[in-house]
């Protein structure tokens, strides 16, 4: 990517090397959560238990602002660029884009949705409008899931982005509103329709980042490729040697490319209804 034009956000907090203290997970929890993520069920509900039994804080204040190292600068930019694209795009709608907090941490982390866990990926919080990152993942995205380079680490973020683009338009809201009437398949059917949304809105983003010249030749196979290496069907053949398609939260691999394609393709938030249409 060209981002040395990019300014750098200064919605960040730095929480990487502060220690927790307090409770905590333990390594069972945290197996408990993970399978509860692969089954299809909310994670947060695990978290949210340990939290109430055994809460942990931070032993101090995060630092705020874009970090000056080099990883804390490119999620920064990146930062940036969505906040450039989504602002503009939201202006357009004659709405006002705020800007999520982007929250770097090592291990595991508080949020207002519960402990977080790097052994879970990336995650967004709505109830504190915060999306978190342990960079961990990104060396994991290049050597477990072998989806290497700098494009395939921004499109990470800016589905994490897609996730606060939802909460700012209510599809957070009609989703919990609609929860208790659903079956639990029906459930993980309307999570893959969110994930596949918050996939295509990173490729609106994507789309509008190459017209600012952000993109190198290549870029795009990179996003490609690690929207497909993080579908359900490959991170259950990983995990549990089957796949079982009524429990996808997130989609199959050939889903979150196609919607990441869609955006891409039009630029466009109207083309990622992946609630009216099908996900196929």
């Amino acid at each position: 990517m060209q981002l040395g034009n990019q300014r750098a956000s200064g919605n960040v907090e730095d929480r990487r090397g502060m220690r927790m203290v307090g409770g905590g997970l333990g390594a069972g929890g945290i197996v408990i959560a993970v399978i509860a993520y692969f089954l299809g069920f909310d994670p947060s509900a695990v978290l949210n238990m340990a939290e109430q039994v055994a809460p942990q804080r931070e032993t101090r204040e995060a630092p705020k602002g874009a970090p000056a190292d080099e990883m804390g600068q490119f999620v920064s930019r990146i930062l940036g660029s969505t906040e450039d694209v989504w602002g503009k795009l939201f202006q357009q709608s004659k709405s006002q884009y705020r800007p999520p907090t982007l929250v770097l941490y090592d291990g595991q982390v508080r949020s207002a949705c519960g402990m977080g866990q790097s052994a879970m990926g990336p995650f967004y919080c709505p109830a504190d409008q915060k999306l978190y990152i342990d960079l961990a993942f990104f060396r994991d995205l290049q050597t477990r899931f072998r989806a290497p380079g700098d494009f395939a680490q921004a499109y990470v973020i800016a589905h994490e982005v897609g996730h606060h683009v939802q909460n700012l338009t209510g599809t957070f809201r009609k989703m919990e509103a609609a929860r208790g009437s659903l079956s639990e398949i029906e459930n993980n059917r309307a999570s893959v329709r969110r994930e596949l949304q918050a996939d295509c809105y990173a490729g609106v983003w994507g789309h509008h980042a190459a017209t600012r010249n952000q993109l190198d030749a290549g870029d795009v196979a990179e996003a490609l490729n690690a929207a497909s290496a993080i579908g359900d069907d490959r991170l259950q053949k990983q995990t549990q040697g089957r796949v079982i398609p009524e429990s996808f939260p997130h989609g199959s691999s050939d889903q979150p490319v196609r919607w990441f394609k869609r955006g891409m393709d039009s630029g466009r938030p109207k083309d990622c209804d992946t609630f009216s249409t099908s996900p196929e």
